[in-house]
């Protein structure tokens, strides 16, 4: 399989801090997002997994370390020099829940894995310490999982409660995840030491989370052979909404009014994401104007309050004008331009 340049896929440097990863996710994850653009899926989720890496400071380590020599550890079979100290690990292919097979064969531990099935083939590299942690069986991988989840912007705005089916890698309870029973392979698990399960989680997501956002889900993740459980990570999306458009913590909406109003000052109705709210327009005002409306944001995960809303005034020229407005137009004109002689 091909090496994936995540760095490239968001256009990053390879320095580039988590600020600036963030928000090349974001711009991406905004404008290739399939409800925004059809037909983008897969580009779509490459822009995740790439961000599924270099956003984890581990995932990003382990990446950076092996780099395109990844295949040559492969083939060393955990025979001689390793880019990692510690014990040895083990990985294994396969595309699975929206992963590459390069992303899986790199991270497979850390996602859940897929230990002996089908034909997913093993690759040793060797001594790669910090991925897995000894126990009296071995090696056991970290417990930890990923999922992802989709917002509306609403839902973002006041926090949402959701409720979903998770299905999971387990260690089997027949043989406790060895893989056998006595001598024999385990029936149940058929020698492969884990099971499916299928788990059903509410879960409660703060206010003000954006595209890229994580959620910790604490002991929710994949159970371990020596008991406990590792924790779930949401990784959030926002899908995009008609009305307002987000930068960071403030949103930005469009709003028509028609030359007289402009011209005279009006008092109109903004749409916002707590309800409608009255706003006056002052007298002379031109197209294109900002009016900020504080508070009315987002809010902020961290830190507490909100951002502001920006409502832009765009001026709309009447049209299938009468005869009389025509001639009400006519006579301003004279006088506009009475007053510039």
């Amino acid at each position: 399989m091909d090496y994936r340049d995540y760095y490239k896929t968001l256009g990053v440097s390879k320095g580039a801090d988590d600020k600036t990863i963030k928000a090349a996710y974001r711009r991406l994850a905004r404008k290739y997002h399939p409800d925004v653009n059809k037909g983008s899926g897969e580009r779509f989720k490459e822009i995740n997994e790439a961000y599924a890496v270099l956003s984890d400071p581990d995932k990003r380590k382990r990446y950076d370390t092996l780099g395109p020599d990844w295949e040559r550890y492969a083939r060393a079979g955990g025979g001689g020099n390793s880019p990692f100290g510690g014990g040895r690990v083990h990985f294994e292919t396969g595309g699975e829940a929206g992963f590459s097979d390069f992303f899986r064969s790199i991270f497979g531990d850390l996602i859940g894995g897929a230990r002996g099935r089908g034909d997913f083939g093993p690759i040793d590299f060797g001594d790669l310490g910090g991925g897995w942690a000894g126990d009296d069986s071995g090696m056991r991988p970290r417990r930890d999982a990923e999922t992802g989840i989709e917002l509306t912007l609403e839902e973002a705005f006041r926090g949402a409660r959701k409720t979903f089916a998770l299905e999971i890698d387990e260690p089997c309870r027949e043989c406790g995840g060895s893989g056998h029973v006595g001598r024999r392979p385990c029936a149940r698990c058929r020698g492969t030491g884990w099971t499916k399960a299928r788990r059903h989680l509410d879960v409660k997501i703060p206010a003000g989370v954006d595209t890229g956002s994580r959620v910790r889900v604490a002991a929710e993740g994949r159970g371990g052979a020596g008991g406990g459980r590792g924790d779930l990570f949401l990784n959030i999306t926002v899908r995009p909404d008609p009305r307002f458009e987000r930068k960071e913590h403030d949103l930005h909406v469009d709003l028509t009014i028609d030359a007289a109003d402009a011209a005279l000052g009006t008092e109109v109705s903004v749409p916002t994401l707590k309800g409608q709210v009255s706003m006056k327009i002052p007298p002379e005002t031109s197209s294109g104007r900002r009016f900020r409306l504080p508070g009315y944001g987002m809010p902020r995960v961290k830190g507490g309050g909100a951002g502001d809303q920006y409502v832009r005034v765009l001026v709309t020229i009447p049209v299938g004008l009468s005869e009389g407005e025509k001639e009400l137009y006519r006579q301003l004109r004279r006088l506009r331009r009475e007053a510039k002689s």
